[in-house]
């Protein structure tokens, strides 16, 4: 974008909103990302996207093979507008962009033989990976994952909800990443392309400012 324009842009935000988008953008990382795959409950997904922008995950990607689905605005409660969502029409396709990238595959699931969220180290970047909310993790994810993560739990129950299992395992990971020597920061060209995208987002009719501000500057 133009600095010019995004300069003028950005006067239509308070002081307060645009230092808070400079604190946020220091805290985000792509360093982990995730991804749900066919999630049956709409507000599962949305609480998971909530989860991400809590803990500073910038990317969530879903998986809909099975089932379209819009997201629950009121559950994300605004976090779609600071959250980047890739949907993806199969496991395959999701699971091939992301090795692409250099993501390693981790899925969470109770059962067999996983290791424990408390000894898993996180040393390079990880996709994690959650399942509907009775099958769990499709059995082609477990196939090929790289790895199998769990919570650890010690009562009867053997699961827990997608959303409430997401935001344990970011706690977990995210803390791991701040205390390590690992380059988990966005680059400045991350930084600035999504403080770009964040302004325009909390501009009401921000397209009809821009086409005023070009018309006037070729005038």
């Amino acid at each position: 974008m133009d600095p010019q324009l995004f300069q003028y842009l950005q006067s239509f935000l308070t002081e307060r909103r645009r230092g808070l988008f400079k604190e946020v953008l220091e805290e985000r990382t792509r360093f982990i990302t995730v991804v749900t795959e066919d999630v049956y409950q709409l507000h599962n997904t949305s609480a998971v996207m909530r989860s991400c922008d809590v803990f500073g995950i910038q990317d969530l990607h879903v998986i809909e093979e099975k089932l379209g689905k819009k997201v629950d605005r009121e559950i994300a409660m605004g976090s779609q507008k600071w959250v980047d969502i890739y949907r993806h029409k199969n496991v395959v396709e999701c699971m091939n962009e992301l090795r692409t990238k250099g993501y390693k595959i981790v899925a969470t699931t109770p059962h067999g033989n996983v290791t424990a969220l408390d000894s898993f180290e996180i040393n390079e970047p990880v996709a994690l990976f959650f399942g509907a909310e009775k099958e769990g993790i499709s059995q082609e994810v477990l196939d090929q994952a790289d790895v199998r993560l769990k919570i650890p739990m010690f009562g009867f129950t053997e699961s827990l909800n997608i959303s409430v299992s997401a935001a344990i395992i970011l706690q977990n990971l995210v803390s791991q990443l701040r205390n390590s020597e690992l380059n988990w920061k966005l680059s400045e060209e991350e930084k600035k392309a999504l403080e770009v995208q964040w302004t325009c987002k909390s501009i009401k009719r921000v397209d009809e400012i821009i086409s005023r501000y070009e018309e006037e500057k070729n005038s």
